[in-house]
């Protein structure tokens, strides 16, 4: 073999074993990514399983001692018979209409109050004149109980619809206005001196600072509202509603069924549930620059 041949075949052996030293690693710490991820995915399956195991345990330990004799059941029904309850009920058709009706009430009364709190609490934080104009009657009014509301919504705004959607709306506005006015007022003095230092606008700052240090707490203020808005519904159906899941609460009552008035409170658990997961859903990606204690399982 001529010397140059020799050369060219010492440097290709040359090239493939630093190519090997080069791939192993990689590949090694491709196996281990690769069960890593497998139960990362499995944790985060079993996180909604996790939540789960307490009210079945309760409804289960209940079931066994109705079972058992040891309670009666009467006034407070086991779970075999709220489901099938509740079953009745869907099967009759009266489920889904009542959902949809405290839906509707729910979903319109949520939009009014969070636009309102948005808009006020944006103003009064972001502006020292009108929060000094509008805080003081803002906190007033917020503590006045939901209840003395509805004999005056009921002379406003009649009996109807609108009475009910209005009372929804005060119950959620409250707390989005605070959570706004609140993270607005709690915004780190220096990041606002940085950018006032770029020279950015108004609406630069708002967008580029102001909002991505207000959002964590918006969302909780949403969340926080969205479940005033489950408990305002129930004052607003005990206003001469025909329908909803506050008249089946209404209608248990009247004509002594524990079981109606169980199972219009599990719904409401699950409906309340559900929209709230759905807001923690949607906000999801819009918090994923945060490098949070929570966000890494609340583990040390």
């Amino acid at each position: 073999m001529s010397p140059v041949c020799s050369r060219l075949a010492f440097m290709l052996e040359k090239r493939l074993a630093m190519a090997m030293t080069v791939e192993l690693p990689a590949l090694e710490q491709a196996d281990t990514m690769a069960p890593h991820a497998r139960s990362e995915r499995l944790r985060r399956l079993a996180r909604p399983a996790l939540g789960l195991l307490l009210p079945v345990g309760l409804a289960l330990a209940w079931e066994i001692i109705v079972r058992l004799g040891l309670s009666s059941g009467r006034l407070v029904p086991p779970p075999t018979k709220l489901f099938a309850t509740i079953v009745e009920l869907a099967r009759s058709g009266e489920l889904a209409r009542h959902i949809m009706a405290t839906l509707t009430r729910v979903v319109a009364g949520f939009g009014l109050g969070v636009i309102s709190g948005t808009v006020l609490g944006a103003i009064s934080g972001y502006w020292g004149l009108a929060r000094r104009l509008l805080d003081p009657t803002v906190q007033a009014l917020r503590a006045i109980p939901s209840i003395a509301w509805v004999p005056l919504f009921i002379l406003w705004l009649g009996i109807f619809e609108t009475s009910k959607i209005a009372l929804i709306a005060v119950g959620v506005f409250f707390p989005v206005y605070l959570g706004v006015m609140g993270a607005i007022l709690s915004v780190d003095r220096k990041i606002v001196e940085v950018g006032r230092t770029f020279r950015l606008s108004g609406p630069a700052m708002i967008r580029r600072i102001l909002l991505p240090a207000v959002l964590p707490a918006y969302v909780v203020a949403l969340r926080v509202g969205l479940g005033l808005g489950w408990m305002f519904v129930v004052a607003a159906e005990f206003m001469g509603a025909s329908e909803g899941l506050g008249y089946l609460l209404i209608d248990g009552q009247q004509l002594g069924k524990p079981a109606q008035i169980l199972a219009a409170i599990v719904i409401f658990a699950i409906l309340g549930k559900t929209t709230d997961w759905l807001i923690e859903l949607g906000a999801a990606p819009l918090l994923r620059w945060q490098d949070a204690f929570g966000r890494r399982g609340g583990a040390a």
